[in-house]
């Protein structure tokens, strides 16, 4: 008997925030579909994993590609997207197949192993919470009915399937289907209901990353290990017509001097994500004195300080950047820079903060003479 998993994966939903899809964004430091993986990894009896991808995340995806994992594209809907992935594994000898969401990361090696005993019993399971709220039916933001809760279930995945009667299922079934007991059931299969876990959520919205986060905490039952650190950075102004300020490049009369780009924003928050991990500044990893980073894009020292702190464990809760100038008038621009920023370091725009002050004439900002920038990371242990 091989049993074979099926992560699906190809969705582009970024309701969670962040600029990317939700199974890209980091979980603890990692993107979120490697917890998925790592849990289908764990269980011994599950052979070929396939990952079923936008054909835009397949060079995401290729760190965490092993002998035992397979991609395939996806398709324009979830069920064509699995339909492809049963298709890829049609004479491979797999007997047995779990289909799973990719967002769903805190799956327990528990639950897997649970659905796979339930398939010698008939063919298909899949895992379920019965309803224990009151359930309403509304209407113009009113109560219009009740709904009997008896026999209602919430849904997760996992579902587990023999092969060949749900591969002939997704073939005959017209589409679109909300998930795969409905293709099943369609085709005449009798789905067993498994016990599922209120931990096996999907992640949708930011704030079940933040539920997801905690999970995980109390999972490794570890103290919380919260970090800020603060960046200061000036630079000078010089002949030009453009400066860069925070990834974003803003016409101006005059540049500013500095060995590389001169980001004076990008530079403060580097050193603040720096000093939270201890790890000095900007010129300790990359020194002036090298010709190398003469003239440098400023997000290649941020990615490396965001990098540098998922490696340690620890994400980047949260940043805060603060300009000072007399011009570039900077509020035009902030919500650029922040997006520019949220993706550098692969963060949720919502999470990170960008503005200004001037200095009310006073001091070298005043004057005009340059740019300093002060800016605060915090980082959380995951």
């Amino acid at each position: 008997m091989t049993i074979a998993a099926i992560l699906v994966a190809a969705g582009r939903g970024t309701r969670a925030g962040g600029g990317l899809p939700k199974q890209w964004r980091l979980l603890a430091g990692q993107p979120v579909l490697a917890h998925t993986l790592s849990a289908f990894r764990a269980v011994a009896e599950v052979g070929p994993i396939v990952l079923v991808l936008h054909p835009d995340d397949i060079d995401r995806a290729m760190p965490w590609i092993d002998a035992r994992t397979r991609i395939v594209a996806g398709g324009a809907s979830r069920d064509a997207s699995v339909r492809n992935a049963l298709e890829a594994l049609e004479g491979t000898g797999v007997s047995r197949v779990l289909i799973h969401d990719g967002a769903r990361p805190l799956i327990s090696p528990a639950l897997i192993r649970r659905l796979i005993a339930a398939l010698d019993e008939g063919p298909a399971a899949a895992p379920a919470l019965a309803v224990t709220d009151a359930l309403w039916r509304g209407a113009g933001g009113l109560v219009s009915a009740m709904v009997p809760r008896d026999g209602l279930y919430r849904a997760q995945t996992p579902q587990a399937f023999h092969f060949a009667p749900i591969l002939a299922a997704h073939r005959a079934h017209p589409g679109p289907a909300a998930d795969d007991v409905e293709v099943a059931r369609a085709a005449g299969l009798d789905v067993r209901i498994v016990e599922g876990e209120e931990d096996n959520i999907k992640l949708t919205y930011a704030r079940d990353f933040d539920r997801a986060e905690q999970i995980l905490r109390q999972r490794k039952g570890t103290a919380m290990d919260i970090r800020t650190g603060n960046g200061f950075d000036v630079h000078a102004f010089c002949p030009g017509d453009h400066v860069w300020l925070c990834g974003v490049k803003i016409a101006h009369d005059k540049g500013l001097l500095g060995h590389s780009d001169a980001d004076v924003g990008m530079h403060a928050l580097t050193d603040a994500i720096y000093g939270a991990l201890a790890e000095g500044d900007i010129g300790r990893h990359f020194p002036p004195s090298d010709p190398q980073w003469k003239g440098a894009a400023s997000h290649i020292f941020l990615a490396h300080a965001a990098g540098l702190a998922r490696a340690r464990g620890y994400i980047v809760t949260h940043c805060d950047v603060t300009l000072l100038c007399e011009r570039p008038k900077i509020g035009p621009h902030a919500q650029a820079m922040r997006a520019a920023l949220a993706q550098i370091m692969e963060m949720d725009m919502d999470r990170i903060s960008v503005k200004a002050t001037t200095t009310e004439r006073l001091g070298f900002t005043g004057r005009e003479e340059g740019i300093a920038a002060l800016a605060t990371a915090t980082l959380v242990q995951a």
